[in-house]
């Protein structure tokens, strides 16, 4: 039966963290760690936790921002807050907190990483040093700071064409960088998926959500 709660994550360095799981029940296909925008364990994301979840993934979304201010979820109209907040935080102790969400996702049938914004670009990391069974960055900021990075499992990418973050040369050097990974690229700008915010573009979110679906499931099924 399908079920959601809040629970408490342990890193491998002792950190407790909370995060907001929602379970496909006996039916699961593997788990999925949503990794947040700058903005924090959203109620936005806990409603793509429900739509993965429906979709037959048991889904996870950790709050990455508890390191540097526990339980704070900021407004997506205080933008340079959440920058600071999540900045604040050394990327290897996020991706800490990546691995043990993973860890509670796996229940033996594989997890992979969905991730948003700042979760976008912590996705290329995180597949570089966690096991992991795919991983699905949208428009992914600091995407340029992790192309030195290997990825060790199947990646999906999915753009903005007018977003700012990851312009032309910036997507082009992510297919040169990773040529086996799986890119989209959409009529939509910045955080086109957070049907929460004005820059929501429908068709483009339901594309790209679509497309991470059939790519799930492929690597799933292996």
């Amino acid at each position: 039966m399908a079920s959601e709660a809040m629970v408490r994550l342990t890193a491998e360095d002792g950190f407790s963290f909370d995060a907001f799981e929602a379970s496909a029940g006996d039916k699961s296909a593997g788990g999925v760690v949503i990794l947040q925008e700058i903005f924090g364990l959203t109620d936005q994301l806990k409603s793509v936790a429900r739509f993965f979840a429906r979709e037959g993934f048991d889904a996870i979304v950790p709050s990455l921002m508890d390191r540097a201010s526990p339980g704070t979820v900021v407004p997506f109209d205080q933008p340079d807050r959440g920058r600071e907040l999540m900045m604040s935080i050394p990327t290897e102790k996020i991706v800490l907190d990546i691995a043990a969400a993973a860890r509670k996702a796996d229940r033996g049938r594989g997890a992979s990483l969905v991730g948003f914004c700042l979760g976008g670009g912590l996705a290329l990391r995180a597949a570089s040093e966690v096991p992991l069974t795919s991983a699905v960055s949208y428009y992914g900021t600091r995407l340029g700071m992790f192309l030195d990075k290997s990825p060790k499992c199947p990646m999906l990418f999915h753009f903005g064409a007018t977003d700012s973050h990851s312009p032309p040369e910036l997507i082009e050097k992510v297919r040169k960088a990773i040529p086996a990974a799986e890119a989209h690229t959409y009529q939509a700008g910045h955080a086109f998926a957070n049907d929460a915010r004005t820059t929501y573009v429908k068709e483009a979110a339901e594309t790209a959500h679509a497309r991470t679906l059939v790519f799930l499931r492929k690597v799933h099924r292996k």
